[in-house]
């Protein structure tokens, strides 16, 4: 079962695509953070909802949200998917442990070995308030992430 809103988002340090650290505590204080989990890099849906976000970076900075991507695959994948689609955002690799951070989230499908399609907004304090996930298959929409950006406090 997916975490709540009005809990503590679990802390996690992982690679992004360029090898880089990104821990969620680095954002504590600073930045609210989108996390957004997706099943596969270079999947259809997958490709055109990370453009959709791609495109709309502008409403991210608007609320100083940090955007946050997160799969199981693993950072080469991500790396060679982000430098084709121009992606300006962290993906970060959930590699190994396999699915470990989704699982903490409660959006892992173990028995498709990949994560759902899930977004949490976290605020500075590291509180989840807001969240939504879709269906297997069915993309997030851009009005989703506007109206849960909305409903996210102002920065401390």
């Amino acid at each position: 079962m997916a975490l709540e809103n009005d809990t503590q988002a679990p802390d996690f340090e992982l690679l992004n695509q360029y090898g880089e650290t990104v821990r969620l505590s680095d954002f504590r204080g600073r930045k609210a953070v989108a996390l957004v989990f997706f099943p596969l890099a270079f999947s259809g849906t997958c490709t055109g909802e990370l453009c959709e976000l791609r495109d709309n970076l502008g409403l991210f900075a608007d609320h100083r949200v940090e955007l946050l991507a997160i799969s199981v695959d693993s950072k080469f994948t991500l790396r060679a998917w982000a430098e084709q689609e121009g992606y300006g955002f962290s993906l970060l690799a959930d590699f190994w442990p396999h699915g470990e951070i989704a699982k903490e989230y409660g959006v892992f499908l173990p028995e498709k070995g990949i994560a759902n399609r899930a977004t949490f907004l976290i605020d500075e304090r590291g509180i989840i308030r807001a969240s939504f996930i879709t269906a297997p298959g069915e993309a997030r929409s851009i009005e989703a992430y506007r109206a849960a950006l909305d409903r996210l406090p102002a920065h401390v």
